[in-house]
């Protein structure tokens, strides 16, 4: 038989790239078509993401290109665009708000790949829409990088996330609560439909067009819901999984969103728009990152069931389409589903292939320990694969090591009793709790050099992140916790 050649996908350039908008397509009052405004200032390419670009079959070379700055940051058009700014509703701290919608966002369009991927490319920070109510349209730089970041990170981390490619930027002043300088982020997800998109239809009674939102997601992102029997009470039961193995990864790593409003939570179980966020360092249960929520009511500990809440504003939206008892089953395998995954999750967190009472009662004694001590949460977790093993030097700590030495002695009790002691186990365990996570006070030090026209830290952080399991030798101070002056940062909105 003659050698065939094997037939490589063409990468496509900017000017290739196969654009649509099916959001678009939508009826006027799903959205606001409304072109980027350009910064006063020709941009400048900040940063780039090759792995972004592969998600769109786009050539990396492409951000060579004397134009794609400009494309991306809204002062040149892309082929093909259709932008739109999306429109929605939610609640906001628990209270809902009729009129929101892509303040400060643009979704230039959508491609779709060879295998059936679809890829929405939205500028955020692209200028002023019909619903940025007194704001300006408008991202700054720190925010941008710290969703830029963030987003790689919990790719990185497996954890379900929107992308981002670039960021682009300008010298044009943008005011906070500082004067500050503008900045575009381009990001990628296969929709940024959110519940609060459906709070909109459902309060305004308007169920046709609810009923053609639900059509819309169910036939573009879960065509094989087509099948039950109702689809949109399936529908339903797969926001709410995905959100319960959702809110298990964000709360075994420790992420704490900041602001989980219903318009900053994806149908698609997603994590959507980087605020407030914080990684936990030491361990606090009640952690709070957003300097706004002067109740705490996003505290880390509270996720799971602001979650629950939302989910819950979610289903009463679907109840035109199906009966109140089958929203009440959907939303009662929430909190099982959730917590199954977190024991699971924590159970192979502690080298434990799955949850027995026995894991998880290990695991309430350590966090509780950690809590007592302000143990800094990832590097306890990446220290336990040595510690099963004869490593003693974690003890130090923990205020009372004593407690500590007879936790460490139940640990390894039950390890040797699982036969998990080999190297190929320890390596799981590396596998499985992060070296490296995007610690507030590193992002803080990223930007302040960032502000100062210097990207090297930017990049630095960007290749950690994207593998935080990996060793990178000489990047271990990275790993440090945070000095005095970073130990309770706080971010805002803006950030």
């Amino acid at each position: 038989m003659a050698f065939q050649p094997v037939q490589h996908l063409a990468m496509h350039t900017l000017d290739t790239l196969p654009l649509t908008n099916s959001f678009a397509a939508l009826p006027a009052a799903f959205h606001a078509r409304v072109q980027p405004t350009p910064l006063m200032q020709p941009a400048q390419l900040i940063h780039f993401n090759p792995a972004a670009a592969a998600l769109l079959n786009l050539d990396p070379a492409s951000a060579a290109e004397q134009g794609f700055a400009d494309i991306f940051s809204g002062r040149q058009a892309l082929p093909g665009a259709d932008p739109v700014a999306m429109r929605y509703a939610g609640h906001q701290f628990g209270h809902y708000v009729a009129q929101l919608g892509d303040g400060r966002a643009i979704v230039l369009g959508e491609t779709t790949t060879a295998d059936g991927e679809r890829w929405e490319i939205q500028l955020k920070g692209a200028g002023q829409t019909p619903y940025s109510r007194d704001g300006d349209g408008r991202a700054v730089l720190r925010s941008t990088i710290r969703e830029y970041l963030c987003s790689e990170a919990m790719h990185g981390l497996g954890i379900p996330t929107t992308r981002a490619l670039c960021i682009t930027g300008t010298d044009d002043e943008v005011y906070r609560e500082q004067i500050e300088t503008a900045a575009v982020l381009t990001r990628l997800a296969p929709s940024h439909v959110r519940f609060g998109s459906f709070e909109l239809f459902f309060y305004n009674n308007l169920h046709d067009e609810l009923r053609a939102l639900a059509d819309y997601v169910i036939d573009h992102h879960f065509p094989a819901l087509r099948d039950a029997q109702n689809p949109y009470i399936a529908l339903l039961q797969t926001v709410v999984e995905r959100t319960a193995q959702l809110l298990s990864q964000w709360q075994a790593v420790g992420f704490a969103h900041g602001v989980m409003n219903t318009d900053n939570m994806s149908v698609l179980g997603l994590t959507l728009d980087y605020g407030p966020f914080g990684f936990m360092e030491s361990w606090q249960p009640g952690f709070v990152c957003n300097h706004s929520d002067y109740h705490g009511r996003y505290a880390f500990d509270k996720q799971p069931q602001v979650a629950l809440f939302n989910l819950s504003c979610f289903a009463q939206t679907l109840l035109p389409m199906m009966d109140v008892d089958a929203a009440k089953a959907a939303l009662e395998s929430f909190q099982p589903a959730y917590e199954r995954a977190y024991s699971d999750r924590m159970a192979r967190k502690l080298g434990f292939a799955a949850a027995s009472p026995a894991s998880d009662a290990l695991l309430t004694e350590l966090l509780a320990q950690m809590a007592d001590s302000g143990t800094d949460y990832t590097n306890l977790f990446r220290s336990l694969a040595t510690l099963a093993t004869g490593e003693t030097s974690a003890r130090d700590r923990f205020i009372d090591r004593e407690r500590f030495d007879r936790w460490l002695a139940d640990y390894r009790a039950l390890l040797a009793r699982h036969t998990r002691t080999d190297p190929d186990w320890q390596a799981e365990m590396r596998r499985t709790n992060p070296k490296y996570i995007l610690r507030n006070y590193l992002a803080q030090a990223a930007i302040e050099q960032a502000q100062a026209k210097d990207f090297a830290e930017v990049d630095r952080l960007f290749t950690i992140l994207r593998s935080p399991f990996d060793e990178h030798p000489g990047m271990e101070r990275y790993t440090a916790p945070p000095p005095d002056w970073a130990k309770n940062i706080q971010v805002s909105c803006s950030s």
